[in-house]
């Protein structure tokens, strides 16, 4: 398969390594090419109302130490796959580049973050930005930034919406992302199958989506993810989709032959006497 898939695991593991091993395990079997997590520091959250209603336990459960990076780096090594981490600042872009990770994703909501952008540009060799929850106008100025530096970057099609509506999901907007970037992506959140597959027949190279082994684990997250059969039916999908966009050309193709052949004029052969070419 071309297109790259992305499990989107996130924090649906709670922090818990064992769980996080066994989801890269099934995302791997499933059909990922890439395992993704997220990394922020709880001491650097603002206050808000997640010190109110529980969120910020939650976040300081699932926050990754480096020991536990390096466990999930290594997880998915072993499963065959690569490693992508989301960041949600440059100190934690920083704490990733210091160890040795190369590829980065910055997430919608750090679309306007300008100090993030430049400092992942001049910092990792490969970078995936989701476009989601963001202007025009800002989509424009996040991709000149990263266009300024040799980084490879993947320009992912988003609507930051948690899940997101089908009827919300606006694949259109890719034909506008490749206007201003040439390798684009989609990091869908709807709950369905068929947004990635339309999404590769516009051209994403590469399709992210949210990755769970059972639905019912604590954390928002889970609630929408894909179970492995649904992950890999979504990958089969995709493959099909590749196989159709084949060109083979405008002429008819060998497969056809025996139908030119052998049923042209089987039933009415008089059509065929004395008609100008």
């Amino acid at each position: 398969m071309n297109t790259k898939v992305i499990a989107e695991i996130g924090w649906n593991h709670m922090g818990d390594n064992d769980l996080a091993e066994k989801m890269i395990f099934e995302a791997k079997n499933s059909g990922a090419d890439i395992v993704k997590f997220q990394y922020w520091n709880p001491k650097l959250l603002r206050k808000g109302s997640w010190d109110q209603d529980g969120r910020r336990e939650i976040y300081e459960k699932a926050a990754l130490s480096e020991d536990k990076i390096n466990f999930l780096k290594s997880s998915a090594k072993d499963n065959k796959c690569s490693f992508l981490i989301s960041v949600f600042g440059t100190k934690g872009a920083m704490l990733i580049k210091n160890m040795g990770i190369e590829t980065i994703k910055i997430p919608s909501h750090e679309i306007a973050n300008e100090k993030l952008l430049k400092f992942c540009s001049l910092n990792f060799k490969e970078i995936f930005l989701s476009a989601g929850a963001a202007s025009s106008k800002e989509v424009i100025k996040a991709v000149r930034i990263l266009k300024a530096s040799d980084c490879i970057f993947f320009l992912m099609h988003c609507v930051s919406s948690y899940p997101c509506p089908e009827e919300n999901s606006n694949l259109l907007r890719i034909n506008w992302l490749k206007t201003i970037h040439d390798r684009v992506g989609l990091s869908d959140h709807t709950q369905g199958l068929i947004s990635p597959s339309i999404a590769v027949s516009m051209g994403a190279e590469v399709i992210e989506k949210h990755f769970t082994i059972n639905k019912n684990l604590p954390g928002r997250d889970n609630k929408f993810a894909l179970d492995p059969s649904e992950f890999r039916m979504m990958t089969k999908n995709i493959l099909s989709t590749e196989k159709a966009l084949i060109n083979h050309g405008i002429e008819n193709q060998e497969i056809e032959l025996d139908t030119i052949n052998n049923y042209r004029g089987r039933w009415e052969p008089q059509d065929y006497k004395n008609t100008d070419e």
